[in-house]
């Protein structure tokens, strides 16, 4: 969901092993670490000094850094929650709090941004939640984040098992529900313009009606 319509203008800087690795924010910034374990790259995202209005995420090896969105997607995400909130299988939980969901086999680590999973999953001290333990996630688009949303994300999360993902495309102002994971992803999806109804599927099996997921 992350933005790309601003800059940051600082650095963000961990030290690991003596070595300090720094990230010049840039919407979005990547940081080249392929020698780093995906751990090793956990453990660097930990220590990060990531300012307020800024998430990290590991994609493709890097640690990736952007800003927050436009004030209208927390409507979006709301209207979201709220239609599929008395929907969701027995003991799950949606949010769309910032959590890193992990996905240790394709070595990748995100944020979506709203997501489901069973209750069970916060009852944890760690950071690091069990992206497989997903059953629903949902992402809100940005300029700078659309191809990762389109492409990497697509996979990851169909690989992982995760039942249904909802892609929000804002610049488009469609939104696609993504179902029957697969090794190659998702083997359907539909997409709708914004203002229509988008059936999602199982475990849900309902209806969303993305009126008002346009810009204001």
């Amino acid at each position: 969901m992350r933005d790309g319509a601003d800059t940051l203008s600082g650095i963000c800087s961990a030290s690991r092993g003596g070595r300090i690795m720094t990230v010049m924010a840039e919407r979005p910034t990547t940081r080249g670490t392929e020698p780093d374990s995906f751990e090793g790259l956990l453990n660097t995202l930990d220590e990060l000094d990531v300012p307020d209005g800024y998430t990290a995420e590991i994609i493709r090896g890097s640690i990736v850094v952007s800003p927050w969105s436009k004030g209208y997607y927390l409507d979006v995400m709301e209207l979201v929650c709220e239609q599929l909130r008395q929907h969701l299988p027995s003991e799950h939980r949606i949010s769309y709090g910032p959590f890193l969901y992990t996905f240790p086999q394709v070595e990748r680590a995100y944020g979506p941004d709203i997501h489901v999973a069973h209750r069970s999953i916060s009852r944890s001290t760690s950071n690091h939640l069990d992206g497989e333990a997903l059953s629903f996630v949902a992402e809100l688009t940005s300029s700078s984040t659309r191809d990762d949303d389109l492409t990497d994300k697509v996979l990851t999360y169909g690989r992982s098992g995760v039942p249904v993902y909802l892609l929000l495309d804002m610049q488009e102002e469609q939104a696609t529900v993504f179902s029957m994971p697969s090794a190659k992803g998702y083997e359907s999806r539909d997409t709708k313009p914004f203002g229509e109804k988008l059936r999602i599927p199982q475990p849900f099996d309902c209806v969303l009606d993305t009126t008002d997921f346009t810009a204001p």
